[in-house]
């Protein structure tokens, strides 16, 4: 992928990020090349399902944070996030299903674990947002996070899926998970995403309007 965005200095760390327990997390390598993670968040006190949807609505969205004016993507992962757009809105505007994001980011802000991606958001709702990415119609990519209201807080669940289940793709899931994406890669992901999804049990309570709780 080309590395045409520069990493923006770090923004202050105003939370401790959740630090990834193994147990909560896979990577399987499945038939035909392809790879899917798993994470079991631990559960989003404060929050819940209706600010979530809240958030993926209006996470391009101006906010403070540190006293610094920003968007809310580069709050939520202070470290690792470099930039977002709305590469095509949604059917009825904004960033809703429908829309396409672009993604920009390095894991660990390393420059061999760089992303930068657009995925149209074929689900958005109060359980949860489905990313996917094709090429020539046939879906190679799909990240869904999918959330639910418990006792301790919201539980939230993410689960990436590479490659294609057709044994025609093959060749192409075998380059997506030994070059592009890599297990390495991966691990990478799961400890930037248990990071960012911990960020969001300190920035969303007092930051969502109340009809989002």
């Amino acid at each position: 992928m080309a590395r045409h965005l520069p990493l923006p200095p770090p923004r202050p760390v105003v939370h401790p990020l959740r630090t990834s327990d193994p147990a909560r997390s896979t990577v399987h390598r499945l038939s035909h090349h392809r790879m899917r993670v798993t994470i079991d968040h631990e559960p989003l006190a404060g929050v819940t399902p209706a600010m979530l949807l809240w958030w993926f609505r209006h996470i391009g969205d101006s906010l403070t944070y540190a006293g610094q004016q920003m968007s809310g993507y580069l709050a939520w992962h202070p470290l690792d996030h470099i930039r977002w757009e709305l590469a095509r809105p949604a059917p009825g505007g904004g960033a809703g299903e429908g829309a396409r994001y672009r993604i920009v980011e390095a894991f660990g802000r390393r420059d061999d674990f760089y992303v930068d991606s657009v995925e149209r958001v074929e689900k958005l709702d109060e359980t949860g947002i489905r990313l996917v990415r094709r090429i020539a119609g046939i879906q190679v990519f799909q990240l869904e996070h999918t959330w639910s209201a418990g006792r301790e807080g919201t539980h939230y669940v993410s689960v990436m899926d590479l490659g294609s289940g057709s044994p025609l793709m093959a060749p192409v899931n075998r380059h997506l998970t030994s070059r592009v994406f890599p297990e390495a890669m991966a691990r990478a992901w799961v400890v930037h995403n248990v990071e960012e999804v911990g960020v969001l049990e300190h920035l969303l309570p007092g930051l969502v309007p109340a009809e989002g709780g």
